[in-house]
């Protein structure tokens, strides 16, 4: 049947996709007889809170969203801001023969469908209808070819939610407690955070070893060339036979691990020296055949890893631009775990390396590629272009981060159909005998490409800034056994061994898919969701942990240490892979998890039960000690401990003699907290300083150093009442950005709590006041506000300047623009420059339509491109700010004329609604699935 011709003769079909514009594209290939549109994203989901649970729930099942008690049966609600979509969806229903439920074909999107169809309850016949690219013959295909809801894939999906709501809502509130309030826990997160904290850990317990070796540059004698140098440079490896140390030779308490020759600086000079007029010769030349295949076609895990190191993007914001790219037809269904293509792709591929690099670079015949990732889904294709003719980057049209995108998963998808690399590595041993009579020998390698293969279009890039790409030559003299060789110069090199790197994005996501723990594509959300925790922070690209992640590692390592146990995490996903295949039941596993029953059948694997019971784990907290998990030794008597109001380090108990307390700055990476440092926080002004009393009230002033900055305030008498209708507050006022707390005196003090400052009255007899701000120091009088430039104009502007500066007009709106502090690049939703502005609120990321102000941990000078696109994303997903109505003053009338009034108002209003609500769902195009799964609860 032809979509477009006949399906109009025999009535109106509704398709249902997730976001708006796949349906505005969707939409352009089946023309006139459907009607294409969006349930933007999830339309009903498990309650966010009891109050959106129906009155008839009590009890645990209010709380959970999930009646445990009952075969697990969630409470699922429409979401709030979906009920005008639904009500559309179900009018677009009511007027079709047809539905197709074309939601993406994983087990998100399956459940998608299958909510769909619990909610709009249709009437006429429904398909699932399932494409993997969003081309015009493959949506003609899929609805020419639709299958049945896939309820195993359902089973599975709502386990996983229920599994996750649980974990969360019961692991959660036992952080609250112990801990600290509106923290989280989750069956990934809390995995992921806990790897990020090992990491951090190994860190802090390394310990650096020296080791020093030599280098040598070796003449040939001879005039050299490009392909036959006359130098090359040698590092020293064996003295008298036995190996020198390396790096690698140390562990990570700083010590040796095997029997190694360790060189200081006075032996490694001493050797040198003795190297310096020793005739060298080459003792033997070493030749490999060297061969390169290319790498595999992109699944979700390996392009968000090469985004990052090639482009800098974070796996949030890598899934946003996939995103885009494939709901406008550019490139093939982004979340998938397969490697393998399709006989379609494969002919493109190759037609394109025979087109652009010749038939020399064609293999005789394809390659295929095994799936390596465990439970893959191998009906989908792993990330290419779509299409049977792959579009060059070119003749795409695309601009900025996508064009980006779309470039490396094209080169890939090429590259990976094309010949091996081949070519020759060599390694040359120089020896020599030195004036002391040692024997030295020198080693160097160097690699020759003779035929670059697939690297003519692609070279994998590294996590290790320092490491060599497959594409690098290093071309070594011509040299033979035997042939004398004189050293130009011999260095004595010293070296440190460093501490294992912290992780990035792209090496967490590679070891979470490693570990085989949770779905790679949720690993973008599981890293936003650590970062939005507080849990980690970033410095440049590295991943840091947070002091407050170390207490909720350490809490549940110690009492729920089986949830955050790697196999653990892995098994539980494997046992969701079964469900998902009918080998196991949905009830009994959760039974199982949540209760520990004894009944284990249709569970887990004959080898052993590995599940217990969750709830049993968190109804008993007695034993869990708030202020023990909270603490952590640094040394010398000083421990960190992570307190509701941040971190901070104390040593001595509180009231003790000698106790010293101080707060240690959010920012600061654990691993940087040492004794010395400590010693240095105790030593900086805090805390409570006694400034001498006011001469004319007697009250003592103090100096403190506050959450919002350090201030000036006064002690009031015992029995002063601070609440009720005689209550007195302490005059209080902050510090100049000039002044400090070890400099602040009395008189800088009573000056500042004598503000506001009345400068004077205008003719009129309207009193003028100095007074510093929440954005900085201004004149008032009556409701006209003028800033002023400095705050030291509170105390020194006259009558006359404050009367000149009223005396101006009073500028309106904006001042102008100030100049951008950074531009980072084209934001990959809105596709605008995005750049970072200081505003009255401090500096801020804007794409010139959405405004998002820079959090605590994020610096204007270090703030990556991908970052900034994370915050405007995440202040797009809250939607615009609400604003609180005002009230109209009461008017009297006659209560006929209210009457009418109102019912004019009421149909105003209706009518308010319902354009708002069109034109809400027209234009809410970013509100999709996202560019990733939710994040586990």
């Amino acid at each position: 049947m032809s979509p477009t011709s006949e399906t109009a003769k025999g009535g109106r079909r509704l398709v249902i996709v997730e976001s708006p514009a796949k349906a505005k594209t969707i939409k352009g290939y089946l023309g006139p007889g459907y009607v294409v549109e969006a349930s933007v994203g999830h339309i009903r989901d498990l309650p966010n809170g009891a109050a959106e649970v129906p009155d008839k729930y009590t009890g645990e099942v209010r709380r959970l969203g999930v009646d445990v008690e009952h075969d697990f049966a969630p409470i699922y609600v429409v979401n709030a801001d979906k009920k005008a979509q639904v009500r559309k969806l179900k009018e677009l229903l009511a007027e079709s023969d047809e539905l197709f439920l074309a939601t993406d074909e994983d087990r998100e999107g399956e459940a998608i469908a299958w909510h769909l169809q619990e909610v709009l309850k249709p009437k006429v016949p429904v398909h699932r209808m399932v494409f993997h690219e969003i081309t015009k013959d493959a949506i003609r295909d899929a609805v020419a070819n639709p299958r049945e809801l896939n309820q195993r894939m359902v089973d599975a999906q709502e386990t996983r939610r229920i599994l996750d709501r649980l974990y969360g809502y019961e692991v959660s509130p036992v952080l609250w407690k112990k801990v600290m309030p509106r923290l989280s826990a989750g069956r990934v997160q809390s995995v992921a955070t806990r790897l990020v904290v090992e990491r951090e850990r190994e860190r802090i317990a390394f310990r650096s070893a020296e080791y020093w070796d030599l280098t040598g540059t070796f003449a040939t004698g001879r005039t050299g060339d490009a392909s036959d140098p006359s130098t090359l440079v040698a590092r020293l490896n064996t003295v008298d036979g036995k190996r020198v140390a390396q790096g690698r030779d140390f562990g990570s308490n700083g010590q040796l691990k095997s029997e190694v020759l360790h060189l200081d600086e006075a032996n490694a000079r001493a050797l040198a020296a003795a190297l310096a007029d020793t005739s060298f010769a080459v003792r033997s030349v070493e030749s490999k055949p060297y061969r390169r295949s290319p790498y595999a076609p992109f699944r979700t895990t390996t392009l968000q890893q090469e985004a990052s190191r090639k482009l800098g993007f974070g796996a949030k914001a890598t899934m946003q631009v996939a995103q885009k790219l494939y709901e406008n037809g550019f490139i093939t269904y982004m979340r998938t775990d397969s490697t393998t293509l399709s006989e379609t792709a494969v002919s493109a591929a190759r037609a394109q390396v025979t087109q652009l690099y010749g038939a020399d670079y064609l293999p005789e015949k394809p390659r295929v590629y095994a799936g390596k990732v465990k439970n893959a889904q191998e009906a989908h294709e792993a990330i290419r272009p779509s299409g049977d003719r792959f579009r060059t980057p070119a003749e795409t049209g695309l601009t900025g981060d996508q064009f980006r995108l779309y470039e490396l998963i094209w080169k890939r998808t090429v590259a990976s159909q094309m010949k091996d690399a081949v070519g020759n590595s060599v390694t040359v041993k120089i020896g020599g005998r030195a004036a002391d009579g040692r024997d030295a020998e020198f080693t160097a390698s160097g690699k020759t490409i003779t035929f670059h293969g697939f690297m003519k279009a692609y070279v994998e890039g590294a996590d290790d800034p320092n490491a060599e790409l497959d594409d690098r030559e290093k071309r070594l003299p011509q040299v033979s056994e035997g042939d004398a060789l004189a050293a130009e110069e011999i260095t004595a090199d010293g070296h440190s061994t460093k501490p294992p790197a912290r992780y990035t994005e792209a090496s967490l996501v590679k070891e979470l898919e490693e570990r085989e723990i949770g779905r790679p594509s949720t690993y973008a959300s599981i890293i936003g969701t650590i970062l939005d925790r507080g849990y980690v922070f970033k410095k440049g690209t590295a991943l840091v942990p947070s002091f407050l992640s170390f207490a909720v590692v350490n809490l549940l390592e110690t009492h729920f240490g089986r949830l955050v146990d790697y196999d653990f995490t892995a098994k539980m996903e494997d046992d969701l892979d079964r469900i998902a295949r009918g080998e196991a039941k949905s009830v009994p596993w959760l039974k199982r998890f949540y209760f520990g029953s004894e009944d284990a059948t249709e569970v887990v694997p004959a080898e052993g039960d590995h599940l217990g019971g969750l709830k049993e784990l968190v109804t008993d907290l007695g034993a869990i000690d708030a202020r023990e998990i909270s603490s952590f030794p640094v040394g010398e008597g000083i421990v960190l401990r992570v307190g509701r109001y941040g971190p901070y380090v104390e040593r001595g108990e509180k009231d003790a003699e000698g106790h010293q307390r101080a707060d240690v700055p959010d920012d600061m990476a654990p691993d940087e907290l040492t004794v010395e440092y400590a010693e240095e926080l105790f030593a900086k002004p805090s805390g409570e300083f006694e400034l001498g009393k006011d001469p004319v009230s007697g009250n003592e002033i103090v100096a403190k150093d506050g959450r919002y900055g350090p201030y000036v305030t006064e002690i009031l008498p015992e029995g002063t009442p601070k609440t009720g209708k005689n209550a007195v507050k302490p005059r209080t006022a902050s510090l100049f950005k000039s002044m400090s707390l070890d400099t602040v005196t009395l008189d800088d003090a009573l000056k500042l709590m004598s503000l506001p400052r009345v400068v004077g009255a205008d003719a009129e007899g309207v009193e003028i006041t100095a007074q510093n701000g929440r954005y900085g120091p201004y004149l008032k009088k009556g409701t006209d506000s003028r800033s002023l430039e400095t705050e030291d104009q509170l105390f020194s502007i006259t009558l006359n300047e404050a009367l000149a500066i009223y005396a101006q007009p009073k500028q309106r709106g904006r001042a102008a623009a100030k100049p951008p502090l950074k531009e980072l690049g084209t934001d990959p939703v809105s596709e605008k420059p995005v750049v970072v502005k200081d505003g009255r609120f401090g500096p801020y990321v804007t794409d010139g339509e959405t405004n998002a102000t820079l959090r605590r941990d994020d610096d204007v000078e270090t703030i990556t491109p991908e970052r900034g696109y994370e915050l405007l994303a995440e202040k797009r997903a809250k939607g615009p700010a609400k604003k609180t109505a005002k009230k109209a003053p009461a008017k009297k009338a006659p209560a006929k004329k209210a009457t009418a009034t109102k019912t004019a108002a009421a149909k105003k209003t209706t009518a308010a609604k319902k354009t708002t609500a069109k034109k809400t769902v027209a234009k809410k195009t970013t509100a999709k699935k996202a560019a990733t799964a939710p994040a586990d609860e």
